[in-house]
């Protein structure tokens, strides 16, 4: 994919415009004149990106868990937008462990810090004590993107 053209000089400072100077150095990779690299922020900008894309993963585990969670503490509650969420997230898992293989060894990681979050977000869409909820995640990954979510439920109640 060819880069927009951009109306900027050369040398854009990272502080003063973060886009133009992306697209800059873009052009100065592409024509190999390393000298003119930002190096520091360029370094920095690629550890951004790693993390921008663990972050997707804790999001979308953390939206799996939440509904994972009030499926189990609400049972009579079930919903079918409960039951999509899951599998759309799971998915959503499912192809930025593809894009990212490097990840995969991180998932305990990544879901301990989603059941954190989805454990205040259980309690508050709940209406429960946060108490109710375990405080260490109660599933195991396998469990997280496996576990079967029927809908309707069994006696065909919706």
């Amino acid at each position: 994919m060819a880069a927009p053209r951009r109306i900027a000089a050369d040398d854009t400072r990272y502080d003063a415009d973060v886009s133009a100077w992306a697209f800059e150095q873009a052009d100065h990779l592409r024509a190999g004149r390393w000298s003119r690299l930002d190096a520091a922020h360029l370094a920095d900008e690629i550890e951004a990106l790693a993390r921008s894309e663990r972050h997707a993963l804790t999001s979308a585990l953390q939206v799996i868990l939440l509904d994972l969670l009030k499926w189990d503490h609400q049972p009579a509650r079930r919903t079918r937008s409960w039951a999509t969420s899951i599998r759309t997230q799971r998915l959503a898992v499912l192809d930025g462990l593809e894009d990212n293989p490097s990840l995969r060894p991180q998932g305990g990681d990544l879901v301990a810090r989603a059941y954190r979050r989805a454990r205040i977000e259980a309690a508050s869409e709940t209406h429960l004590p946060e108490a109710i909820f375990p405080s260490a995640c109660p599933y195991a990954f396998e469990e997280i993107m496996t576990r079967a979510i029927v809908w309707p439920p069994e006696g065909g109640e919706v």
